[in-house]
């Protein structure tokens, strides 16, 4: 019986003279998009000087030669020397302040600081003590630890355990400098058919997640292999009567199973209307 040949794996570089977060990002974004090929990636940050410029275009040219086909290079340089050295090597540059920024001087006609680093730099004090405060509030108010200063979250996440709060809010934390608390439903909650006493006037800033029952099932059954909290008869039982409960309480909520983290805090803003409190 035949098989079907896979393709080779083909490198990718994401390259920057700063932290290469921006240019990682958006090159992984990319290739995502060619889900029948398989790349192997190499995030390499600070090359800020010619000396490492060219020792990178040495070790491309050698994947080249390893790969059989030209690597590809994602970048982000602001030094026209830096970039100029890596336009040598054997491979397919994409610099992408060079793709956007040209376009935009042009289109705005004023020439671009070519300042490295802006977009990661810390200079508004008050985005910087808006993302530590939403990390910290976040962090003191996960699965239901603290119930002090709710109506200070921007938003509350509610859903079984498992289902993907805990990872959302501090996304939403992080990147978006939003207060975002968590509460687990529990069996508790189930039996007497109500939100619990703390939440009752908090309606408006509830949201929900459920999941997949067989999904939950091999993620608790991960966690605690064997045990009643894991078995696939109560992650059913538990994600209807989450189900049911929100449904009653006119709580909005999405199935989380198939989503990234991105896709779920994305969501939520979207769905709630939050604003984004940093950039």
């Amino acid at each position: 019986m035949s098989t079907i040949a896979r393709p080779p794996r083909r490198s990718a570089f994401f390259l920057s003279d700063r932290t290469g977060i921006t240019i990682e990002m958006l090159g992984h974004s990319l290739l995502r998009q060619f889900e029948n090929l398989s790349f192997t990636e190499i995030t390499l940050p600070y090359l800020d000087t010619t000396e490492k410029a060219e020792t990178i275009v040495a070790q491309i040219n050698d994947c080249a030669v390893l790969d059989g086909m030209r690597p590809l290079i994602f970048s982000t340089f602001v030094n026209p020397e830096i970039r100029a050295i890596l336009d040598s090597a054997n491979a397919l540059h994409l610099d992408c302040f060079n793709i956007f920024i040209s376009p935009l001087e042009t289109e705005l006609g004023i020439r671009s600081s070519h300042t490295m680093g802006h977009s990661h730099r810390v200079e508004d004090g008050m985005d910087y003590g808006h993302r530590i405060e939403a990390i910290r509030y976040t962090l003191e108010h996960d699965d239901g630890i603290s119930h002090r200063n709710w109506q200070q979250a921007g938003i509350i996440l509610i859903g079984v355990s498992r289902s993907g709060k805990t990872p959302t809010c501090l996304y939403l934390a992080l990147q978006y400098g939003i207060c975002a608390a968590n509460y687990p439903l529990t069996p508790e909650d189930f039996r007497y058919r109500q939100l619990p006493a703390e939440l009752r006037n908090l309606r408006d800033k509830l949201f929900g997640f459920t999941t997949d029952p067989v999904r939950l099932h091999q993620i608790r059954n991960e966690r605690k292999p064997g045990s009643e909290y894991a078995s696939l008869k109560n992650c059913e039982y538990e994600v209807r009567e989450a189900e049911a409960l929100m449904r009653q309480e006119g709580i909005p909520y999405l199935d989380a199973t198939n989503k990234s983290i991105e896709e779920l805090a994305t969501a939520v803003l979207h769905e709630v209307k939050l604003e984004r409190k940093i950039y």
